[in-house]
């Protein structure tokens, strides 16, 4: 089997970021380096402490959590996802504190250092607001060049927006960073709404996952039934798989169609701001390239979460 792959996980946890964490530890082909943390599901303590819960679980307390921004770069944070996740961003399930606490330093200076330390080595899946990566990419620059991968959860190319008529909540949440993030040169996917509305677990299947009956199943089926009734409310008898949709495609790419596209990140206005617009037409010249998935053959990935979530 090829060496695994190394990644920092940027999070704001969030029941689908928890979901997404246990899915990539128990894939052999990625190795966790360190978890940073976003405001976005909850203030920046609130997901600082989530993120430590998730690792405490897991029985990896060996993995640094630095925090990281606390609010987007141009106004303040607005804290609106309470309703989706519940007020402790874990589906208000009663969860005991953590132990151990967050390292010293911040997300951004973390990411920065950590992957100019091993160029071409480290892939940053970011599943929050994109604040860190702004912040990391002024601090370093060269970063751009260093980097593995980046992949982004976030955004929609073809599809209505969740958060707002045309925007994706993790992108509207700091659309200015996200500018920043999608104009900076690296190499970057970007795996939006398109493909990650197109895969729905359904209770039945949540209810096989929790049935599995191991540390990291039993702690989602805690969480998830909050999840769940906000996607009833929003006429959906299943849940949305976000976060775990980009541990995916740094998994098994093959599962996901993507085309390139520079992805132009629309800032300000009260209508647009948060609008991710690919230019498939190359209109736009000199705007760096993302990799924007399309299509996802969502019956194989849930399968695959399935399978790596028996391993665990």
């Amino acid at each position: 089997m090829a060496t695994p792959r190394k990644f920092i996980f940027d999070t704001d946890p969030g029941v689908d970021d928890a979901m997404a964490f246990f899915f990539a530890l128990a894939s052999p082909e990625l190795e966790l380096a360190g978890v940073t943390t976003v405001f976005g599901n909850g203030g920046t303590r609130i997901t600082t402490r989530n993120a430590l819960r998730l690792v405490e679980t897991a029985g990896r307390s060996d993995v640094p959590v630095v925090a990281g921004a606390e609010k987007p770069l141009l106004h303040p944070y607005r804290g609106r996802a309470g309703h989706v996740h519940g007020a402790d961003g874990l589906g208000e399930a009663g969860l005991p504190a953590p132990r151990g606490a967050a390292q010293p330093g911040r997300a951004a200076r973390f990411l920065a250092d950590q992957v100019m330390a091993a160029p071409g080595a480290i892939t940053i899946i970011a599943v929050g607001p994109l604040t860190n990566l702004a912040l990391a990419v002024s601090l370093e620059p060269d970063m751009v060049h260093a980097v593995r991968e980046v992949v982004v959860m976030g955004g929609a190319a073809a599809r209505p927006g969740n958060a707002s008529p045309v925007a994706e909540a993790n992108i509207l949440n700091d659309a200015a960073a996200a500018r920043i993030v999608f104009q900076a040169g690296w190499p970057l996917t970007m795996v939006g709404l398109d493909v990650t509305c197109a895969t729905v677990m359904s209770p039945a299947y949540l209810q096989a996952l929790g049935a599995i009956g191991n540390p990291a199943t039993d702690f989602i089926a805690r969480i998830a039934p909050f999840y769940l009734n906000f996607h009833r409310t929003q006429g959906v008898e299943g849940i949305y798989v976000h976060d775990s949709s980009a541990i995916a495609y740094a998994v098994d790419a093959s599962l996901f169609t993507a085309q390139a596209a520079p992805v132009h990140v629309c800032v300000g206005d009260d209508r647009t701001n948060g609008q991710t617009i690919p230019d498939w037409r190359g209109q736009w010249p000199d705007a760096p390239a993302a990799n924007v998935c399309l299509e996802v053959d969502d019956e194989r990935f849930k399968a695959l979460y399935m399978e790596r979530l028996r391993r665990f």
